[in-house]
């Protein structure tokens, strides 16, 4: 058996701890003893599981049966290769559906600025057109050279709306 000794610093433990060697008997018959002191101390050897299942014979069935697995059939590879092109149909789908969302995202927002403006225009048209009028010359107008008559109190009639709306008149009011 072959002796291996190591001193001071070349130790596989790489640690700091202090290693001795003695060695008693005869030139024939050498026992070799090694001491190690401090947190260096070297592990017994521990078998690993790879190791323990390595050391473990197969029964060829068995090994059979693993290569038989890990083969692929046609059948697999066409299920594989339907999974990855229906997976690219769905993601390529899905795409489709974002770019179309984002069109028409910008789409109603360039209709919504449209109607905001024209919101505006018309208000602005409606406020120039109502400061225009003079009410005071159309009175004027209506009652010197048209010859109406203003209303009398007992022409008016009042009654109450369930809208906020104008009213159409299509047959007389019916006097109460």
């Amino acid at each position: 058996m072959a002796e291996k000794r190591y001193s001071r610093g070349t130790s596989p433990n790489r640690g700091n701890g202090r290693t001795r060697s003695r060695t008693k008997g005869s030139a024939g018959n050498r026992d070799s003893y090694t001491y190690v002191d401090g947190n260096t101390v070297r592990q017994l050897h521990v078998e690993t599981a790879r190791e323990a299942e390595e050391s473990v014979t197969v029964s060829r069935t068995t090994r059979k049966n693993r290569e038989r697995a890990l083969q692929m059939n046609v059948g697999y590879v066409a299920f594989l290769t339907l999974a990855a092109v229906l997976t690219v149909a769905v993601c390529v789908n899905f795409l489709q559906l974002r770019a179309v969302n984002t069109l028409l995202q910008e789409k109603v927002a360039s209709l919504t600025a449209e109607l905001d403006s024209a919101v505006l225009e018309n208000d602005s048209d409606y406020n120039r057109v109502m400061n225009s009028v003079d009410l005071e010359h159309v009175r004027e107008v209506a009652t010197e050279e048209l010859g109406m008559q203003l209303a009398t109190s007992n022409q008016v009639v009042t009654y109450e709306a369930e809208t906020n709306d104008y009213v159409r008149q299509y047959s007389e009011i019916p006097e109460e």
